[in-house]
């Protein structure tokens, strides 16, 4: 077992970048947990895309559905491992802040477009929302997250390059805090990372099951995760209806992802003897795991879900849609500026290069809902649309 002093507290934390006095009521987490939900850029979660475009239907998962359930997760597994819950709730809530529309084909789209200009990446991103977008605060801009917040955003896929790092992750360097790219994450951004894969893996399978995309059979013949019930499932198919039976799937996948996961990580914090998040960054492999027999599960689920979902030929058109959208977005405003904002338009005007001009198109296109840029696609290139 961890012990307390393990878990990354107030005492141990390396700050915020602009000095602020804290709330006596609140710890800094729980503050910067508080910070990111009233954020501007956490609401267009809501209306933007996690598989299904946000009109395909209304019970289909979003960003934000997502991030709430990653959040629940990470807080759950945090507190089996005695970590902080408040630092693991907040980088799982902020981990999708910086998508695009349209989810991976918006960032593709606009990756493409910005090719010339540093490319775009939606962690960097986020880390660009966070530390210079949002505009709520008399004495800086962005959201003066602490360190550990900071750095789970980052790096919770794992250790940076510094010479292939995105732009926005370059820019913040030259004036921010060390975040130590070169090093492993503290154990909560590792509880986070894994909490996003347990959420995915056992959610998306529903809103699969739900388009019709496959049958529940397939899942239970499927996933060897389900092996050791898989003929109690068949018997209660005749007693139950199919979401009853997927909610139950749900809630066991999840379970036994996340207790073999505190097993598995119980067995290293054994093993490699950590006395502090420190100690965990400069271990030079993850803390945090699961074992191989479930990461064969998982890649099992993985491979499932590509090849019956991700690729279906519904989701692709949705998909090529989605990336003519963002991609004709970013062509009309790099070439005609005056369509931007009278906000967008003034920053771009003082914007003293190309390179400076393009990412203020792109901070503006990243930060639309699904259905605000299918809206702006219509009104700009749908002669009878907007008057």
């Amino acid at each position: 077992m961890l012990k307390k002093n393990f878990s990354t507290n107030f005492s141990t934390s390396k700050g915020r970048l602009y000095k602020e006095k804290e709330d006596v009521n609140r710890s800094i987490y729980q503050r910067d947990r508080d910070r990111v939900i009233h954020s501007s850029a956490f609401r267009r979660l809501e209306h933007k895309t996690q598989v299904f475009v946000h009109h395909e239907g209304d019970h289909y998962r979003s960003r934000l559905t997502h991030s709430l359930e990653v959040s629940q997760i990470a807080r759950t597994i945090a507190r089996m491992l005695v970590l902080d819950e408040d630092l693991s709730e907040v980088i799982a809530l902020a981990h999708d802040l910086g998508h695009t529309p349209f989810g991976h084909a918006g960032e593709e789209a606009l990756n493409k477009s910005m090719s010339d200009y540093g490319g775009f990446d939606h962690n960097a991103q986020t880390l660009r929302i966070v530390t210079l977008l949002e505009k709520k605060y008399f004495s800086f801009d962005g959201l003066n997250l602490t360190w550990e917040t900071l750095e789970g955003i980052v790096k919770h896929n794992g250790p940076l390059e510094e010479n292939n790092l995105p732009f926005a992750i370059q820019d913040y360097l030259k004036n921010g805090m060390n975040l130590e790219i070169e090093t492993w994450c503290g154990p909560e951004a590792q509880v986070a990372a894994l909490s996003d894969d347990i959420a995915y893996f056992s959610h998306d399978f529903e809103d699969g099951v739900r388009a019709n995309f496959f049958t529940l059979e397939e899942i239970i013949d499927t996933f060897s995760i389900l092996s050791d019930v898989k003929k109690n499932l068949y018997n209660k198919m005749n007693d139950y209806s199919v979401k009853r039976i997927v909610n139950e799937i749900r809630r066991l996948i999840i379970s036994k992802m996340i207790l073999d996961l505190v097993i598995k990580t119980k067995e290293n914090i054994i093993k490699f003897q950590p006395k502090s998040s420190q100690d965990v960054r400069l271990l030079g492999k993850p803390l945090i795991e699961f074992s191989d027999a479930m990461s064969s599960s998982m890649y099992e689920i993985r491979t499932f879900l590509t090849n019956k979902m991700y690729k279906h030929y519904e989701i692709n058109r949705m998909t090529s849609k989605a990336k003519r959208i963002v991609s004709d977005l970013f062509k009309i405003y790099s070439q005609e500026a005056d369509c931007l904002p009278n906000e967008w338009k003034l920053n771009y005007d003082k914007a003293k290069n190309s390179f400076a001009k393009n990412r203020i198109i792109t901070d503006y296109i990243a930060g639309m809902t699904d259905r605000f840029a299918i809206n702006e696609h219509k009104k700009l290139y749908d002669f009878n649309k907007g008057w």
